[in-house]
């Protein structure tokens, strides 16, 4: 799909048509890849089965298809998603840039939204920084949808230098896992900065899977800048936007060792969410959304 222009997005445009124009940009490529086979085809009906109440038939689809269809309600939905979105302050990095991993990742978000209300998919929204910020329950209305879009809004460049939010993952997830109950997809977005203890985070990933709920993972990254070390050959005076903590430093001068240290990092993530059965995806942010909505496409496929 082509490139989205953010910043024109967000000068004229809602979320809401952002997600629009990003949906429907990925469908047509879609329809034009290997991937065409993937059900996208947003049904309002379903075919009427036997025995069952013909209240709900489309009688004037009946009169030009000549075939029973059932006219599908909001409560019908084929499955329920929670979107988990990690705000805290370092998702808003690279803070002077059009795009950064927080606004990917909502923007992201907003796309699977729109997508799995299209499908008649019933969708929750969490939000959490060092604490647990927002939580609503999985529905499938117009309503819930624009509820979601608004609630997500507010968190796109607001991002203040002299107030500091960690990642508090863990106890995000165990709280998601508390309060969803009935079998969804549980989708995470999250840098995973600031969790000095891997195995505690297994344990939240593992109470999740305990309750029967699937779970994706995107390791939201700006590979260049994070995962590469890729600065001019000067020193720079690195801060942590959660703790505040500064470092002066010649990037170039540690790239080698930091690239094989995020490297064995990240195979570890992605080994041990294997292990749980869980899937690890790195998003990067430079490589816009078709990553996440193609991830979300394969995983709703072996759900359903």
């Amino acid at each position: 799909m082509g490139k989205i222009d953010h910043k024109k997005a967000r000068e004229f445009g809602t979320l809401e048509l952002l997600a629009k124009q990003v949906v429907e940009g990925f469908i047509t490529g879609l329809h034009k890849s290997p991937f065409h086979g993937f059900s996208v085809e947003f049904a309002e009906h379903r075919l009427y089965n036997k025995g069952e109440s013909t209240r709900h038939i489309d009688w004037k689809l009946y009169a030009r298809s000549d075939k029973l269809f059932v006219k599908k309600y909001e409560e019908e939905t084929n499955l329920r998603c929670q979107v988990v979105i990690d705000t805290s302050s370092s998702m808003y990095f690279p803070s002077n840039e059009e795009l950064n991993k927080l606004s990917f990742s909502i923007d992201a978000a907003a796309a699977l939204i729109y997508m799995m209300r299209k499908q008649r998919d019933a969708v929750g929204l969490s939000l959490f920084d060092d604490d647990f910020k927002f939580h609503s329950k999985a529905k499938s209305s117009v309503a819930n949808q624009r509820f979601l879009f608004t609630e997500l809004e507010k968190y796109l460049f607001n991002y203040e230098t002299s107030k500091k939010s960690a990642t508090e993952l863990i106890d995000s997830l165990h709280h998601v896992a508390e309060r969803t109950h009935r079998r969804s997809l549980v989708i995470i977005f999250s840098d995973l900065l600031g969790i000095s203890d891997l195995d505690k985070l297994y344990g939240a990933l593992k109470h999740l899977k305990h309750n029967k709920h699937e779970v994706v993972i995107f390791h939201v990254l700006h590979d260049d800048y994070e995962k590469k070390l890729s600065y001019e050959n000067r020193p720079y005076t690195f801060i942590d936007m959660e703790s505040g903590e500064q470092v002066k430093l010649n990037p170039t001068q540690i790239k080698e060792k930091y690239n094989s240290l995020v490297v064995k990092n990240n195979l570890e993530l992605k080994n041990k969410c294997g292990h749980y059965h869980i899937d690890y995806v790195a998003a990067n942010i430079e490589q816009g959304f078709q990553q996440v909505l193609l991830q979300y496409l394969i995983k709703r496929q072996k759900m359903i």
